[in-house]
């Protein structure tokens, strides 16, 4: 691939507020766009707010600015770049070929400032649902309205916007946004084309799980949102079963959620693991599972359906979700009512079926795990077009 402005390499900012040791879909994408880019030769570097007490150790360069917690949302941080001025003296000497933000907030504001400055392209990329996010912070719906409307207001400021797959168009246009999308995957850094069986019996072994025990497993922000009441009070319906349930992540409501299991007498049955950083630790979560259950009706495109399909662990999900628009039901994954009732059966029926589990696994990993690789070469070949048209104006 050749670099993006002829002879002269100049510098892709990918912007975004979330980055390790924060570990979110949209903080996991920020860094493969910025370890596969580095991969390929392309100078780039990552702007995103300061995290208390942690080092970065990437190999291309990370800038990081003042914040503060957000309260009600921990781990988040609110990003205040206008008043670190040793930051603003650091980024101003960068020459940037191109800006990316992945989310409106304080480091998107700052890639479009510099792409004004700078007079080049400035790509953003649509990526949750922020009214919903918006509603539970404020508990205003009128409020939440406006925000969504100072949100819609940035991306109409953006040379292109990206989407990660075609339902999220139906978001964005519900809030408001009129103006042309781009649909650019997302992609997963556990595609694999080794042979499964001995990584799913290492990591069964690791995790102490016997053969015949079954396994689900949830991950992602441990928020009401993403429907995690609906899984516990499911699993309630199956006690007479056997099986081992692992939620992974952290979030507001992981407190409330330990003490529903308290409550529902599944204690011995449901592990609460926490955050995990490390990648090759949660790759072993995921080759465990039997089942990978999803059932929010919040997320736009979320990555953990592909990182557990790459693994052949095929997901459960709700039928006309944004999560399940790349799933075949009985294909590739399988989808159920927004009900108890629903999720109950689907998870009884699958537990007598192992070899229609399997073989959904075995389609997942081969139709929604495409490697962040191949998506950066597509993203390269994107801010090339961009960039060349812009030169022209």
């Amino acid at each position: 691939m050749a670099n993006l402005v002829g002879d002269n390499l100049k510098t892709i900012g990918i912007f975004n507020d979330s980055f390790p040791p924060i570990m979110d879909g949209v903080s996991l994408t920020t860094q493969n766009y910025a370890y596969w880019l580095h991969q390929k030769h392309q100078p780039v570097c990552v702007i995103t707010p300061k995290s208390p007490n942690y080092s970065d150790n990437e190999p291309y360069p990370i800038y990081r600015y003042t914040s503060i917690p957000i309260i009600g949302r921990k781990p988040y941080r609110l990003g205040l770049p206008e008043i670190d001025f040793q930051f603003r003296a650091e980024i101003d000497q960068i020459s940037f070929g191109l800006v990316h933000a992945h989310c409106p907030f304080s480091s998107g504001n700052l890639a479009l400032s510099i792409a004004r400055k700078q007079k080049i392209p400035f790509v953003a990329t649509f990526h949750s649902k922020f009214r919903d996010d918006f509603e539970h912070s404020v508990h205003n719906k009128f409020i939440a309205r406006q925000m969504t409307k100072d949100v819609i207001r940035f991306f109409e400021k953006a040379d292109e916007v990206w989407i990660p797959q075609a339902s999220v168009e139906e978001t964005i246009r519900e809030y408001g946004f009129k103006g042309k999308v781009e649909i650019v995957d997302n992609g997963n850094d556990f595609a694999t084309n080794q042979n499964i069986k001995p990584i799913i019996s290492s990591a069964r072994k690791s995790l102490d799980i016997s053969e015949q025990e079954h396994v689900f497993l949830f991950v992602g922000q441990h928020i009401w949102e993403k429907n995690t009441r609906l899984i516990i009070e499911t699993l309630a319906r199956i006690k007479d079963l056997k099986f081992k349930m692992f939620f992974v992540g952290i979030g507001y409501a992981a407190s409330d959620m330990k003490q529903l299991v308290d409550e529902l007498g599944l204690s011995d049955k449901v592990e609460f693991v926490g955050m995990i950083t490390d990648r090759d630790k949660l790759k072993q979560y995921y080759a465990a599972a039997d089942l990978f259950l999803f059932p929010s009706i919040y997320d736009n495109a979320p990555l953990v359906i592909r990182e557990a399909g790459a693994l052949h662990t095929p997901s459960i999900l709700v039928n006309g979700s944004s999560s399940a628009e790349n799933v075949i039901d009985n294909f590739n994954g399988f989808l159920i009512e927004n009900t108890t009732e629903s999720f109950e059966a689907k998870l009884r029926e699958l537990i007598d079926s192992p070899i229609r589990v399997r073989t959904a696994g075995e389609n997942a990993s081969r139709t929604i795990a495409r490697s962040w690789e191949s998506v950066t070469d597509e993203v390269l070949d994107r801010y090339k077009k961009l960039m060349d048209r812009k030169c022209r104006k």
